[in-house]
């Protein structure tokens, strides 16, 4: 019997209790998921994040503190991603010109013509979530955003 069926079938004390259980499950399937898709590109799910960060500077410069405060994993070490990023040649550490204590990152061709692939092997996955519907995914994405709001105001 899979996580599902013990969802349906268990005795939970309350449907909070209940939902808890799911968001976890469904989290870390979504990240086990993502860790598979990007498995043949030699990239982990972190590394994924700071790429598509960095993407989003549009070729602008980014400090690893500035990566970091963005990510979606905030337990992440950026600076060590960011140094294996540095190894793969898809990413550029530099001095600041304008503070030589600072380092710049700058997101290289290389990791811009990786994206383009990956992105679009994320566009076919992300396909199973069209079978929902979009008022569905709007209601989940709302459900979602509110369960957030409603934690960070404890």
């Amino acid at each position: 019997m899979g996580i599902s069926e013990d969802l349906k079938q268990s005795n939970f004390q309350s449907e909070s209790q209940k939902a808890i259980v799911n968001a976890i499950y469904t989290g870390n399937w979504i990240v086990q998921q993502q860790q598979e898709l990007l498995k043949p590109f030699g990239l982990t799910v972190q590394q994924y994040n700071v790429l598509r960060i960095l993407k989003g500077q549009q070729g602008n410069p980014m400090t690893v503190l500035a990566i970091t405060e963005r990510m979606l994993d905030k337990m992440s070490n950026a600076s060590r991603l960011v140094d294996k990023l540095v190894e793969k040649n898809l990413v550029l550490r530099r001095e600041c010109p304008k503070d030589r204590r600072a380092v710049d990152i700058l997101i290289l061709p290389a990791g811009l013509d990786l994206l383009i692939q990956v992105d679009q092997v994320q566009k076919d996955w992300g396909k199973h979530f069209d079978a929902l519907g979009v008022k569905k995914l709007e209601e989940m994405n709302q459900i979602l955003d509110e369960f957030r709001t409603v934690f960070s105001h404890n």
